[in-house]
């Protein structure tokens, strides 16, 4: 089942917001505030995976970041470093009341987590792309599932947000697939976002393009911010490469060897 969800969710460009902990339109899982867990069809099985090298510690986890997370090579040519580079691992995105992001300390579920912001310069013509990776690790595969069903509620709540001073998003579509429909098979979940960037830097409205996608107790995310000369498919080009090469990445890292 596709699901499509006209809404906004708030990743950006830098660490301020580009881990956006809430991140999927599909009704795969639904967990209540008790914390049960009703699962929706079974994904395929892409890959096995073996308990022993799944973290289970901080530092394991910090690790795993390390070896999954985007650089600048995984976008593609042209493609480099923003500074602040990396996000401060003390911290992640909460969207508040207001609609605003702001920035909390990670919720107990969460062992570890780090963005990266990415840049594609200016050149003739055209404004600077600012890309952002995150990948986050849950304790249970159950923490990482109601990260991606919490998205529902911030979309419908909020169908504008600000992402910092200056930054608005809007004009949202989503569509999420399971694992195992129409031919998804990176993830057990997997959700894209196209809409409106608005800057009062970059002026706007330019194309928006977000990607999230959970498997096991993982959620890796890939955000692009357009700009003046920027098409929607350059933009989507480099948030679906960066995003491939990170899911990759994680099925190595955990996957049982013979």
């Amino acid at each position: 089942m596709t699901v499509l969800l006209a809404g906004c969710s708030g990743t950006a460009d830098g660490p301020e917001e580009a881990g956006k902990r809430g991140a999927s339109a599909s009704t795969s899982t639904s967990t209540d505030r008790g914390g049960t867990t009703s699962a929706g069809p079974s994904p395929e099985k892409t890959f096995e995976p073996d308990p022993a090298r799944l973290p289970k510690t901080r530092a394991e986890a910090r690790d795993f970041i390390d070896r999954v997370i985007a650089g600048p090579d995984s976008f593609g040519p042209g493609v480099v470093k923003r500074s602040p580079y990396e996000s401060d691992p003390a911290t992640w995105p909460v969207l508040g009341e207001d609609c605003v992001w702001q920035q909390r300390k990670p919720a107990p579920s969460v062992l570890a987590t780090l963005t990266r912001s990415f840049e594609v310069p200016a050149e003739a013509g055209k404004g600077p792309v600012r890309l952002a990776a995150v990948v986050t690790v849950h304790r249970t595969r159950q923490d990482a599932t109601w990260e991606m069903a919490e998205s529902i509620e911030e979309s419908m709540r909020c169908p504008t947000q600000q992402l910092r001073e200056g930054e608005q998003i809007g004009s949202m579509v989503a569509g999420a697939l399971l694992g195992g429909e129409s031919g998804q098979s990176s993830s057990e979940d997997f959700l894209t976002e196209v809409g409106e960037y608005r800057s009062s830097e970059l002026g706007g409205p330019h194309h928006y393009s977000w990607q999230q996608a959970q498997t096991l107790q993982f959620t890796v995310a890939v955000t692009g911010k357009g700009a003046k000369g920027r098409t929607k498919d350059e933009i989507d080009a480099w948030v679906s490469k960066a995003q491939g090469v990170m899911l990759s990445r994680l099925e190595n890292a955990v996957e049982k060897r013979n």
